[in-house]
């Protein structure tokens, strides 16, 4: 699909009265949404944005967000969406930075009290920024491990290059309808609304209710194998058709069950910098993460997976700047680990998580991924505890279900882990962790464990 105007005009052209937006039971169709579009960027407008502004949005899922967004990208603004819980101190360092002339915040206790704030205002309709499918709308914060997130811009062509790749082998129709489930400040949920926004289909966005509730009527959703597994042993109806699982191990016992429903799993492997989904594939219970996706290319050079891809950012914003991400080959290196077995590609871990016990290679994910399987445990990180002896140990730290012995956990692995893989600690993730961050950084973890936290 190649639109010659915003997405959502397209549709409200040529679809007008058909269902675009579900907000809680209520139902806009795409002409509407147009309306609301419009107003919102002309109030947004008569407030000083302007093309190429930056423009902060803090604040959790709603119908608000969703619109405001569209609406600020009417306006040709550069969009830096924030989690929430991110703390005052990143942000200060981190948003001089990134040339932010706006903040809109929905539903946050502390404000940016630096940047001038926007209000949700509808204006009088006025002419809007031309749609240029090459301009940047996205900054999107990585969640690197080391040092401050940077930001990953991409342009709306590229998001579209990266729903179509994904909507290539999952079908998304028009009368189809995927729950907004996964965060905007997350790339995987921008994949989740650029998906929308090509195939032209519905929206769901209901706020502050049980997962079961919220996909109601639901063809579509993104969730991890946790949520899918407390969802079929429910008594609850679904009316799922598919879903994109990601974040822990896939199993087959889960897909199963799943496809007795009516329901196909698909899983992949995607990064912020690549707008989401790179490889895909029909969850098999296989460690591999599926083929490239149309317009991606991958390769393994010397043991790290690089990637081409129409859906690559342009590059990392910083001081007015777009800093590019390709390598003098031409390619993004990952710093993933991977290998390559007739064409499907398998990812081991990060390159820089890789650590040695008694002379053993250890890759965290790999063990991780094990542990993930145990039905009471819904995350779990591996770090190396500095020894004497082995060099390092591995040490397990859990966030699990009420009720998880953590003592049993020993017993559990001894047939499934080689022993220099089995962990010689238990922990449960403090709730600490759990806060501010983009992800829950390993080097934090890494310090606790090891006694070094400031």
């Amino acid at each position: 699909m190649i639109f010659s105007t915003w997405p959502w005009r397209h549709w409200a052209q040529c679809r007008g009265d058909a269902t675009a937006l579900i907000v809680d039971d209520q139902t806009l169709n795409w002409r509407q949404l147009c309306e609301r579009v419009d107003a919102l960027a002309a109030g947004f407008t008569q407030q000083g944005v302007s093309e190429g502004s930056g423009v902060a949005i803090r604040g959790r899922n709603s119908a608000h967000v969703m619109l405001a967004w569209l609406a600020l990208m009417q306006c040709g603004a550069r969009i830096l969406p924030l989690n929430p819980q991110l703390p005052a101190t990143l942000l200060n360092e981190l948003l001089p930075k990134l040339d932010i002339d706006y903040a809109l915040e929905m539903g946050c206790e502390a404000q940016l009290l630096s940047i001038p704030a926007l209000t949700l205002t509808p204006g009088k309709p006025a002419m809007s920024v031309d749609w240029q499918p090459q301009r940047i709308v996205s900054m999107t914060l990585t969640s690197g491990s080391t040092g401050l997130p940077k930001a990953a811009v991409h342009s709306a062509q590229a998001h579209l290059a990266s729903a179509q790749g994904v909507l290539a082998i999952i079908p998304f129709h028009p009368e189809d309808s995927w729950l907004l489930s996964l965060p905007l400040f997350h790339v995987s949920g921008q994949g989740i609304l650029w998906r929308w926004l090509l195939a032209g289909a519905q929206l769901v966005v209901r706020e502050s209710q049980p997962l079961h509730q919220a996909l109601r009527g639901c063809t579509h959703a993104s969730l991890v194998p946790t949520q899918l597994w407390r969802l079929l042993n429910d008594a609850h109806p679904l009316s799922l058709k598919a879903v994109l699982l990601g974040g822990a191990a896939i199993p087959v016992a889960l897909t199963d069950s799943a496809s007795q429903r009516g329901i196909a799993c698909w899983c992949g492997y995607g990064l912020t910098e690549t707008a989401s989904t790179v490889c895909a594939k029909r969850a098999d219970g296989k460690p591999d993460v599926g083929a490239a996706l149309p317009e991606r290319e991958v390769k393994i050079v010397e043991g790290e997976v690089w990637i081409r891809a129409a859906s690559l950012a342009s590059g990392y914003w910083q001081n007015g700047a777009v800093i590019p991400l390709l390598n003098q080959h031409g390619w993004f290196a990952t710093r993933d680990r991977g290998e390559l077995h007739d064409g499907r590609l398998t990812v081991l871990g990060r390159i820089d998580n890789l650590f040695f016990s008694a002379g053993e290679g250890i890759q965290p994910e790999e063990v991780e991924r094990v542990i993930a399987t145990h039905p009471q445990v819904s995350q779990v990180f591996v770090v190396p505890l500095a020894d004497r002896e082995f060099g390092h140990r591995p040490v397990a730290i859990i966030e699990g279900e009420a009720g998880l012995a953590l003592s049993s956990l020993d017993a559990w692995v001894s047939d499934k882990l080689a022993r220099f893989q089995q962990p010689v600690r238990w922990l449960t993730l403090p709730p600490r962790f759990k806060n501010g961050g983009i992800k829950i950084s390993r080097r934090a973890l890494q310090q606790w464990v090891n006694g070094e936290e400031a």
